[in-house]
């Protein structure tokens, strides 16, 4: 009975440390951060191919 306590009262003690907490939060806001840049390239990107095609169709009307 007394080693069931004891693992009972381990039990206890493991889920009420906080330590891994601190690296979770961190690892969520890192993924947060990757997926905002993520979706901001992907519209930025479209930007600057749009950006680049009329410079190229400028560039096309004055070669001519």
């Amino acid at each position: 009975m007394k080693d069931n306590w004891k693992k009972i009262c381990l039990a206890v003690q493991i889920f009420r440390e906080d330590g891994g907490q601190d690296l979770i939060e961190y690892a969520l806001v890192v993924a947060l951060i990757a997926f905002a840049a993520t979706a901001g390239m992907s519209i930025l990107a479209h930007d600057v191919n749009n950006a680049f095609s009329r410079v190229g169709s400028t560039l096309a009307v004055y070669a001519t």
